[in-house]
């Protein structure tokens, strides 16, 4: 069973960096996996140019030209992507057991061994006081309604008093 498969996110950990033309960090879904060569195609990732012969088609229409499309990529050059984090993480693979006594493996992302970095708390620190303005004006809207549902409760409870009276 392979760590990478084809609808894996995943990201590229070696190579130039952007700035020079590179790949390194970006992140794209594999559309791919060559098994034999231990190679992986990543959508957007790796982009060749490729220079096909120029033809027509039975309708006359011209086909060929050149291309650009994604060439494979080595799968020690890029690593999956831990859904939770964001970050590429290590994959690992538990045997388990349903209740008919069938066994799978199962792979599961290892605990990241980074160390925490003031830059990495200041992020979840901000995902944190966004969560909590999300969750602060969702409340917010629905006092609308309650207010109204206050407001109905009060004229019912009016009309109720004068049929009494």
């Amino acid at each position: 069973m392979a760590n990478i498969r084809k609808g894996d996110l995943v990201q590229v950990i070696s190579g130039p960096t952007p700035e020079r033309g590179g790949d390194r960090g970006k992140q794209g879904r594999v559309i791919g996996v060559q098994a034999d060569k231990n190679r992986v195609i990543v959508q957007g990732i790796n982009f060749v140019t490729k220079h096909n012969r120029v033809g027509q088609t039975q309708r006359g229409t011209k086909t060929g030209g050149i291309e650009t499309v994604e060439a494979p990529i080595h799968v020690s050059n890029i690593a999956l992507v831990d859904p939770d984090t964001k970050l590429p993480a290590r994959v690992g693979f538990k045997i388990e057991t349903d209740d008919r006594g069938k066994t799978t493996r199962v792979r599961f992302f290892k605990k990241s061994r980074r160390v925490e970095t003031k830059k990495s708390k200041a992020a979840r620190a901000a995902e944190a006081a966004a969560a909590d303005k999300q969750a602060a004006e969702k409340p917010a809207k629905a006092t609308p309604k309650a207010k109204k549902d206050a407001a109905v409760s009060d004229d019912v409870a009016a009309a109720a008093e004068k049929d009494a009276n």
